[in-house]
């Protein structure tokens, strides 16, 4: 008997798997002023967006993205990605760090975020300063529709595991997919995660396909 049903907890399509949108984001617009930074760096493509909203003059910056979806997103609204990590802070921190570069860095984020991005910088002496420019929310639970039993579910950010545990509960029936180690930390002990090779949606996929 094979897997009834593959459900990725983001709007992200991917072939094979079926698209729950449990979380949204509320964008904020603050005074940006650009003029003294000389790198930005992307933790999200959810970020891009947001800046996006705020000014255009952020494409004139050459960008470090985590993860090859936000590095997309950068050069689809014209900017310019110089550095891309996994899908991991720490990677990212560190591809900063390795590259070398010397100026200001400017750290496009979220409100709440799993890694100290600029911290872990500081430690290294380089300086970087952040701009929170919007926060994640679990979408209305009486929105959205239960998976069936049996079901695989993909957390792809501990913000997931937050909403759909709210949302649904968990059924004994299900296994859950976590994109990266932090994500599965999230999850309570009494769910397994099962952790792809690589963080990204396709690998979650795959591995989904083999439960």
């Amino acid at each position: 008997m094979g897997v009834k049903e593959i459900f990725i907890l983001s709007d992200t399509s991917i072939e094979g798997a079926k698209s729950l949108p449990l979380i949204t984001q509320r964008f904020f617009s603050p005074p940006l002023d650009l003029s003294h930074y000389d790198y930005l760096i992307f933790t999200s493509k959810r970020g891009v967006d947001a800046i996006d909203r705020i000014t255009n003059k952020w494409k004139r910056l050459p960008a470090f993205a985590v993860g090859e979806a936000t590095a997309r997103r950068i050069e689809e609204l014209g900017g310019k990605v110089v550095e891309v990590s996994s899908g991991y802070g720490e990677d990212l921190a560190k591809r900063v760090i390795q590259s070398g570069q010397k100026g200001g860095y400017l750290v496009i984020r979220p409100k709440e975020v799993v890694t100290q991005v600029a911290d872990i910088l500081h430690s290294y002496g380089i300086e970087a300063e952040e701009a929170i420019l919007y926060e994640t929310l679990c979408q209305e639970c009486g929105k959205l529709q239960k998976p069936p039993q049996g079901s695989v579910i993909i957390f792809s950010s501990p913000s997931t595991v937050r909403c759909f545990l709210e949302c649904f509960g968990w059924d004994e029936s299900y296994k859950a997919v976590a994109i990266g180690y932090k994500t599965a930390r999230a999850l309570p002990p009494f769910i397994q995660a099962y952790i792809p090779p690589s963080p990204t949606f396709q690998a979650c996929v795959e591995l989904a396909k083999k439960l």
